[in-house]
């Protein structure tokens, strides 16, 4: 529980009444709460162990344990989830938590300059339900495109026409008058809705988007070129993790066995037959081994995953040896490091109390307003409100392969007193660029680069299992990721100048940050040295155990998600996206889970 958020709240409201609202609330929300137990004891053997209860672990767990003959051991490193983390705005506080594995990419002199030592948060949950219960809760699934690059790749089995009946699948679809039966379904485990609250500034960005020209868009549907406010993991204003969406539905079934704060150091592989055969892992300080019949499922994530391969053996040759690693089978895992980037900090300054600013929020009306009905300022996603879409490449065609998003918030790093601590952002540099301007109405825009060209790699720091890995995102690293981040912030300045923004009195902040000050505010140079300032992951690593045909020598999965030349052992999450998607990760790896489920099913001969 983050205590400046409690403070913050007893400071608004007297603690017995908020007692009050909390116990009434928790009596409303019991079917919401109910997590799988923490088993107390261990199987001498199960069919199935999925090691991460993220957001593709949760839908693996839930879609084995359907067959009621197959026991299933899931294996969370973190904690269960709490009630702050369903508040929806709270998103930004989490990282504070020990729901956070904190992760941290090495120092460059290339991009994160203004963060402590040139290093990027890379904000990891370590939780029931992983990074949805971290993430800011926008649902979109990708672009048709992005799946027939990975079809036509060698992936068969993963165009958009195969994979868009388990983007159906995931959903129950809350937005009726988008609710066309050929791209959404209802009745689906995971709730996507909008957020039940938004503020002017949020209308004034649509239509302003609508009056630059945007189209107001379904992005979840085929075209994604437009405008729209966002659809969001969102349930009766409260955040729909996969956790709660995946498992409490679930919770009492007796073939689900759950471990939690159990840290698994490596997989168990017979080094004859290079068969996985279980995991060995630590809980309370304890080494335990669970063992599989049938397969072990990683789901650890695009960083967990890949460190968990390494550590037992399986990846680069050279770097496993350099390490104390004996290598079991020599693959590309750790390579092709992906994510998704905003240039942070483009902050607009407005006249009227509208924006989403703490003091404001945690008042009494407004705590009384979401503990009591789920509604009001609380319910935003993080301060998350809207989005939109665009090829920069191919402006004027609507059913275009966007390759920038522009995510607008309403509110900005001066609307709390911590926010920019999130980003790593130095105290010198803060305070320098938005000293002046602490506590004002304000809003951000974040332009992001939706298909970078730039790849990283995740290495081995060594062989101890609690050693955080070495992170080289190596963003920027292609000219051509730079040039479309410049056009996303042409775009901002365009869509901020609409009569709708300039009504609410919208106006650039133009105080230039002194290590960029050498160019003149406004100017390319100059926001590309801001880019490389304030460079933001979107929390979207992915691509680390890349999914390929045999033919593919980078691949480490095949299209069937298992591990090339490893036998019972499958990669399912986010790290086997060959390209990642004009997306934010998270539907798509609930996707990936979904189909990943059902080819084990399938190939297990289990057909429901």
């Amino acid at each position: 529980m983050n205590y400046l958020i409690l403070l913050l709240i007893f400071r608004s409201i007297n603690s017995q009444v908020l007692e009050g609202v909390l116990k009434t609330w928790m009596a409303g929300e019991t079917q919401y709460r109910i997590e799988p137990p923490d088993s107390q004891i261990l199987l001498p053997e199960y069919d199935f162990i999925v090691v991460g209860a993220g957001t593709a672990g949760c839908v693996v767990a839930n879609r084995l344990t359907e067959n009621p003959n197959w026991n299933v051991l899931l294996i969370e490193a973190g904690r269960h989830e709490n009630y702050l983390m369903d508040i929806p705005i709270l998103a930004n506080y989490l990282q504070f938590t020990d729901a956070n594995w904190k992760f941290r990419t090495q120092p460059s002199g290339n991009f994160c300059l203004a963060m402590d030592n040139n290093q990027c948060h890379f904000p990891r949950g370590k939780v029931m339900g992983g990074s949805s219960v971290l993430n800011y809760m926008l649902y979109s699934r990708g672009n048709h495109e992005d799946f027939d690059r990975w079809a036509r790749s060698g992936n068969d089995g993963w165009s958009y026409d195969d994979v868009l009946p388990y983007f159906k699948k995931i959903e129950d679809f809350q937005i009726p008058e988008m609710n066309d039966p050929k791209y959404h379904h209802n009745g689906g485990y995971l709730t996507v809705s909008y957020p039940p609250y938004r503020t002017k500034i949020a209308e004034a960005i649509v239509k302003s988007g609508i009056e630059m020209g945007l189209k107001y868009v379904d992005y979840n549907a085929r075209e994604m070129i437009g405008i729209s406010y966002s659809q969001a993991s969102v349930k009766d204003g409260i955040r729909h993790s996969s956790s709660r969406a995946y498992l409490h539905p679930i919770s009492s079934r007796p073939n689900l066995f759950v471990k939690k704060f159990a840290h698994v150091k490596k997989i168990l592989i017979e080094p004859n037959t290079k068969r996985a055969y279980g995991v060995e892992f630590v809980k309370n300080g304890v080494t335990q081994v669970a063992r599989a019949k049938m397969e072990v499922i990683i789901s650890a994530g695009a960083i967990g995953s890949p460190q968990l391969l390494m550590l037992s053996g399986i990846g680069p040759r050279n770097h496993l040896k350099s390490v104390g690693i004996r290598a079991i089978q020599n693959l590309k895992v750790g390579y092709n490091l992906m994510d998704h980037i905003a240039c942070g900090g483009i902050t607009f300054l407005v006249n009227d109390s509208i924006s989403l600013k703490t003091e404001r929020m945690f008042e009494r009306q407004p705590l009384s307003d979401y503990l009591n009905y789920h509604k009001g300022p609380l319910s935003v996603p993080g301060g998350l409100e809207a989005c939109s879409f665009h090829n920069t490449d191919d402006p004027n065609n609507p059913d275009g392969y966007p390759n920038m998003e522009l995510f607008y918030l309403g509110g900005s790093m001066v609307s709390d007193s911590t926010l920019y601590k999130n980003f790593a952002i130095r105290d010198d540099i803060y305070n320098d660029v938005y000293g002046s301007i602490k506590g004002r109405e304000s809003y951000m825009i974040f332009p992001m680069l939706l298909r970078p060209k730039s790849r990283g790699r995740i290495m081995l720091k060594d062989n101890n299992y609690k050693s955080h890995p070495l992170i080289y995102p190596n963003y920027f690293s292609d000219p051509y990721d730079i040039r479309v981040m410049l056009q996303g912030i042409d775009l901002i300045l365009n869509i901020t100048s609409q009569p709708p923004l300039k009504k609410i009195e919208s106006t650039l902040y133009t105080k230039p940050i002194p290590q960029c000050a050498k160019h003149s505010f406004g100017s390319p140079p100059y926001w590309e040295c801001m880019a490389r300032h304030f460079t933001l992951t979107i929390y979207h690593q992915s691509g680390t155990c890349k999914m390929g045909p045999r033919s593919d020598k980078s691949a480490v999965v095949d299209p069937r998600l298992r591990v090339h030349g490893i036998k019972s052992l499958r990669v399912i999450d986010a790290s086997i996206m060959p390209e990642i998607p004009a997306a934010h990760t998270n539907a798509p790896t609930y996707m990936i889970a979904e189909k990943g489920s059902d080819m084990i099913k399938q190939d297990w001969g289990f057909i429901q």
